[in-house]
């Protein structure tokens, strides 16, 4: 039988690219070499393609991060990689053109051209997970694993899926959307705004950003202006919201196309004050429960609502959906919908769905046939008025 090649993308342009290496490392171990030719492609931090040996299946997010820190963030291109090019040439199937290491860049050394059926993208972050690696490959005319770019793009901005939430009605924090040239002018009624419509304490974020980077609690207004400054290093949007009462940290994974079904839900128990960068990847004191310790109607609360904030944005193929539920009121809120979900088999989305019935290797297998039923459906679309 044919093996299936697979283009695993992963690294990238944004401060995730370590959880993206061992997110990779995880799918490519898993992907089973009898029915899948699993090809890796490592994009550098300055966005070059090359062709990689397959990253070790054992590496984890933290010696990821520990061994980029060690080497002081990691060399971009590795010496002897192979640079490739992925080409807008939507009837055929030979996409990537090869080239030799060091090769001039217009292209005169090329060795050759690399197959590719179906990509699985493993960029978090801006640059992958925000629609803009979806539209390259949507120009290349391959199949993906995952949302589109309407669906990439609005689970990246957080701001603009909660305006999504809640035009569909679903239960959100209170929140302000603070642009950064308003922030750098020093315009002090951005605090004022800010005092005048949240009650804190408050979470400040960037809004394009995942894995809890640059999000930061503020109890006064002076750690209101430092959380500011801190996600504004990394986003020209900042998202500031009302802090949840007592909460607890539910998630939910949801996959499919046209019929979405949602997982368990599962329960984070962050080690520290709240679940940040250092919580998800470095130290071990956070916790995940799958299943979550919810009430029959609660867990069905959530998947319902996981479902809902899905169709809210366009989600298509896989995403993880984020909760807050409050202890003390009793309330549950949507938080966020991450389109690329951290993929180690320690994550929460491949632990809440073997515990709902779906190993690992079977989800990714599911994952791919969901890229081909997308792909085949738009393909049937006609593009002429003739």
């Amino acid at each position: 039988m044919k093996r299936v090649r697979v283009g695993i993308v992963y690294g990238g342009r944004s401060s995730e690219h370590e959880v993206s290496l061992a997110s990779a490392a995880a799918v490519i171990a898993h992907l089973d070499a009898d029915r899948y030719a699993r090809i890796p492609i490592h994009v550098g931090r300055d966005g070059r393609w090359s062709l990689r040996r397959e990253p070790r299946g054992s590496l984890t997010a933290a010696e990821a991060i520990a061994s980029a820190r060690s080497s002081g963030g990691g060399a971009d291109h590795a010496t002897g990689a192979q640079e490739v090019h992925l080409l807008a040439r939507p009837a055929a199937t030979q996409l990537l053109t090869v080239q030799r290491a060091g090769a001039d860049p217009d292209g005169r050394a090329e060795l050759g051209m690399l197959a590719l059926d179906v990509v699985f993208p493993l960029v978090h972050g801006p640059y992958g997970e925000d629609g803009t690696l979806q539209g390259l490959l949507e120009l290349a005319g391959v199949p993906y694993v995952g949302a589109g770019v309407l669906g990439s793009a609005a689970g990246m901005d957080k701001a603009v899926a909660k305006t999504l939430f809640a035009a569909r009605g679903l239960p959100i924090t209170r929140h302000v959307v603070i642009r950064a040239a308003q922030w750098d002018a020093g315009d002090t009624a951005v605090l004022d705004d800010v005092e005048r419509r949240l009650n804190g304490p408050l979470f400040i974020k960037p809004a394009n950003l995942g894995s809890s980077i640059g999000v930061s609690r503020a109890a006064n207004r002076a750690e209101l202006a430092r959380a500011i400054n801190e996600a504004r290093r990394f986003d020209l949007k900042i998202l500031v919201e009302e802090a949840v009462p007592e909460p607890r940290e539910l998630e939910c994974g949801v996959i499919g196309n046209d019929a979405p079904e949602a997982s368990v839900p599962g329960e984070i128990v962050p080690g520290g004050d709240f679940y940040d960068y250092e919580s998800k990847y470095v130290d071990a004191r956070s916790t995940g429960v799958v299943p979550a310790a919810l009430t029959p109607a609660q867990a069905t609360e959530v998947r319902k609502l996981a479902v809902e904030a899905y169709r809210a944005i366009e989600a298509a193929g896989m995403a993880r959906v984020d909760f807050l539920l409050s202890r003390s009121t009793g309330r549950l809120y949507v938080s966020e919908v991450n389109t690329i979900p951290g993929f180690t088999t320690i994550s929460m989305f491949a632990k809440l769905w073997e515990a709902t019935g779906l190993d690992y290797a079977r989800l990714l297998d599911r994952l791919i046939e969901l890229a081909f039923e997308r792909h085949r459906a738009r393909r049937r679309l006609s593009t002429s008025l003739i």
